[in-house]
């Protein structure tokens, strides 16, 4: 019997571009999401969903400014967060 032990970790992130989250960020997010070996979240207030669902991340209502938190359930997936938090700090190639 193996024993697993969960390393949550989480980024929060500000979102930068002009659009918010919009249907193509968080297409991309998802994209990056299905990645990961463990779930991984999107945290706004009290709310929390799915990555990888693209509906999900629209009920979030993330507009420029919005503060978010990005979680993952497994150190193993630490790839995966570091891609998303570029994504936002890149604005989602959207600036300029």
């Amino acid at each position: 019997m193996s024993i697993r032990l969960v390393t949550e970790l989480s980024r929060d992130v500000i979102v930068i571009n002009e659009l918010g989250l919009h249907a193509r960020s968080a297409a991309r997010i998802a994209e990056i999401a299905k990645k990961a070996n463990y779930n991984v979240w999107i945290i706004k207030g009290k709310k929390r969903v799915d990555a990888s669902s693209i509906l999900d991340i629209l009920t979030l209502e993330c507009a420029k400014g919005s503060k978010i938190t990005l979680k993952i359930d497994d150190q193993s997936d630490l790839d995966v967060l570091n891609d998303t938090v570029r994504q936002f700090e890149t604005g989602f190639g959207e600036l300029g």
